[in-house]
């Protein structure tokens, strides 16, 4: 059994619209990729797909994760199976506070679940990892909250949930410097072997903080180039065009540019 996230033949889509066509793509234990690519091309998709919006209709494929295919399970399950996915556009609940809302997803999630006097200790350390006032915790969630604090919420909830594999949409869009680094600081604390990530962006500068193991770029719903970090610098350069540019010279998506 191959461990981390295989995804083989996936076609899907919303309504009657196909929007991810035939993609493949495999993040290995321990590793975290990169997704980039131009808008509306099927990045959101995949992770919405992923996390099993009931919006879109999957047509074929797999998307096995240590083996089992999350296509097959219910959102409480995949969620319970270790999959996490941080939103671009986190929601607010008004009435639940922070600390009790974690404090579930600790109970749901770890075996045996942490009484309440190791709970607050552990988001004790979490808080100040993230530069997070300790009032934060009393408050509802996301209720009123900035942008960066949204951001930073979500990269809480990973903390605690202690995912198998995260999916972050674009969690670094409009992030100021400072908060750009609470994200990518939770990203590298959690990288280890039993924890891989896929971090969807539109830019490199959050990578420049996580350096991703792989790059691969999304177009017209499938994987049209992969490679190192050298891959997102030649994005950053060139653009789309620079990397169709370099696909069609050689003729295979792996890209392995020279400086």
């Amino acid at each position: 059994m191959q461990s981390g996230l295989v995804i083989r033949g996936l076609t899907a889509g919303l309504n009657t619209r196909r929007i991810i066509d035939g993609l493949d793509l495999e993040v290995p234990d321990g590793e975290v990729h990169a997704l980039m690519g131009p808008n509306g091309h099927g990045k959101s998709t995949l992770a919405n797909i992923l996390m099993g919006n009931p919006g879109y209709i999957v047509e074929s494929g797999e998307a096995l994760l240590d083996g089992e295919n999350l296509l097959d399970k219910e959102v409480w399950e995949r969620a319970q199976k270790g999959l996490f996915l941080a939103f671009q556009y986190p929601v607010e609940i008004p009435g639940v506070t922070v600390s009790k809302f974690l404090k579930r997803i600790a109970d749901l999630r770890r075996e045996p679940p942490k009484n309440t006097a190791a709970f607050l200790a552990e988001l004790k350390e979490h808080l100040a990892m993230l530069d997070i006032d300790p009032v934060f915790a009393n408050r509802y969630l996301n209720d009123g909250f900035s942008g960066g604090e949204k951001k930073r919420m979500e990269i809480l909830q990973m903390l605690t949930m202690q995912p198998r594999f995260a999916i972050f949409d674009e969690t670094d869009s409009g992030l100021d410097v400072d908060a750009l680094k609470v994200v990518a600081e939770g990203i590298n604390h959690m990288r280890q072997p039993g924890f891989s990530a896929l971090v969807i962006t539109h830019y490199r500068r959050l990578l420049d903080l996580v350096k991703p193991d792989r790059v691969h770029i999304l177009e017209k719903g499938r994987i049209v180039a992969s490679g190192g970090f050298e891959l997102a610098e030649l994005l950053e350069r060139e653009g789309y065009e620079g990397v169709r540019r370099v696909v069609s010279d050689k003729k295979t998506r792996e890209v392995a540019y020279e400086n």
